[in-house]
C-alpha cells in the first residue's frame, strides 16, 4: 500500500463509485479506467484513463504503479456474462501481478447453493447451482490460484443486496420503489416471513477501506458482512414507510409470472429470474471473521440508510 494509488474498474457502477469516493477521502490517488470518460461524467477528482477492461494492455498500463486494483466491473446490461466476465478478471489478475497490487473484489452470495444455506461462513462450500453463480465461483478459483501461487494478493468482501445513494442495478431501486417520485406502493420480491440480507453501499465501502489497511490479511482473504438483516421481510418495507411518514403505503408482491414470460426477450429479467431463489428462503452471511478483524462492522442505522437512498432516487 506504499503508493496509495488505486485503479478502479467499474467506477461508474454503485460499489465502484462508492469505493472510489471513499478512497479519495482517505487520501488515495484514484485512477478510473473507462472506454469513454467524457460520457461517464469524468469526475475531476479522478485521474481518468481511456481504455477497456477487456483489453489486457489497457488494464496493465492503467495499473502501473498502483498498489490496489478494485475489480468492480460488470458487462453492461448484464449481457454476455459467460463470455466477458472471466477475461476481464484475467486482465486484472495479470495487471496486479505486474504491479504488485492487491485485488479487491466485491463478492456475492451467488457462489453458494442450498448445501450452504441458511447461515454461511467464509469457508462454506461453493456449489453454485445457477449459471451466474458458477461463473462467480470460477472467478474466485482463479483469484485463489493466483494468490496461492504468490503471484497476487486478493481481498474479497461479500455482502447482501446493495442499496444506497448511487447504487445501480439493484433490487431496491429497480424493484421495491420507482425512482423519480414519491412511492405510491412498495413492490417486494420475497414472501412475508422469509428473511433477507441487505448491504448499504457506504458501509460496504467503509468495511473494504478498513480491511485494505489491515496488514495482517492472508494472501487470499475473504470476509462476509452481515449488513442489514431483515428477519422476516418486513423490516425494509417498514423502514421505507417510516421515512415516507405513511404507514399505510401498500406493499405488493413482485409479479414474478409476467417477468418469467418476458425473460427470454429481456436479458435483465432473465438474470433476475435466475436469482429468484434468493428470495424464497432465508440466506444469511455470517460476519464473525470480519468482526474479529475489525472489532465491529460499520453499520448505518436502517432508517438513516433508507432515507439517504430514497432521497438520492428522487423519492422524497
Amino acid at each position: 500500500m506504499e503508493s496509495r494509488t488505486a485503479l478502479v474498474l467499474g467506477v461508474t457502477g454503485g460499489i465502484g463509485s462508492e469505493m472510489a469516493a471513499r478512497l479519495l477521502s482517505a487520501g488515495w490517488r484514484v485512477r478510473a479506467l473507462h472506454r469513454n470518460p467524457t460520457r461517464a461524467g469524468a469526475d475531476a477528482r479522478f485521474e481518468w484513463i481511456r481504455g477497456d477492461a477487456l483489453a489486457a494492455a489497457d488494464v496493465a498500463a492503467a495499473a502501473r504503479g498502483a498498489s490496489l486494483i478494485v475489480h468492480a466491473v460488470n458487462p453492461p446490461g448484464y449481457r454476455d456474462w459467460d463470455r466477458l466476465v472471466l477475461p476481464m478478471l484475467d486482465n486484472s489478475v495479470s495487471a496486479a501481478e505486474a504491479a504488485g497490487a492487491l485485488i479487491l473484489l466485491p463478492g456475492t452470495v451467488y457462489n453458494y447453493g442450498p448445501d450452504a444455506f441458511p447461515d454461511i461462513p467464509e469457508d462454506a462450500p461453493q456449489n453454485a447451482h445457477t449459471r451466474k453463480g458458477r461463473i462467480r465461483v470460477e472467478m474466485e478459483r482463479r483469484l485463489r490460484r493466483a494468490a496461492e501461487g504468490g503471484r497476487a494478493r486478493v481481498l474479497i468482501v461479500r455482502a447482501g443486496d446493495f442499496f444506497g445513494p448511487g447504487a445501480a442495478n439493484n433490487w431496491f431501486s429497480q424493484g421495491l420503489v420507482k425512482p423519480g417520485g414519491r412511492p405510491r406502493a412498495i413492490t417486494y420480491p420475497g414472501r412475508r416471513g422469509v428473511g433477507h440480507q441487505w448491504a448499504y453501499l457506504p458501509d460496504v465501502a467503509e468495511t473494504m477501506l478498513r480491511l485494505i489497511g489491515n496488514d495482517r490479511l492472508d494472501p487470499f482473504a475473504t470476509f462476509h458482512m452481515e449488513g442489514q438483516w431483515d428477519p422476516d421481510g418486513t423490516a425494509m418495507t417498514d423502514a421505507i414507510r417510516r421515512v415516507l411518514g405513511d404507514p399505510e403505503v401498500p406493499v405488493r408482491r413482485l409479479p414474478w409470472l409476467p417477468m418469467r414470460l418476458a425473460a427470454p426477450f429481456v436479458p435483465l429479467l432473465r438474470e433476475l429470474m435466475e436469482m429468484r431463489y434468493l428470495w424464497e428462503q432465508p440466506i444469511r452471511l455470517r460476519n464473525a471473521k470480519l468482526e474479529a478483524a475489525l472489532g465491529a462492522e460499520p453499520r448505518t442505522g436502517l432508517k438513516e440508510a433508507v432515507a439517504s437512498t430514497l432521497a438520492a432516487l428522487g423519492c422524497i
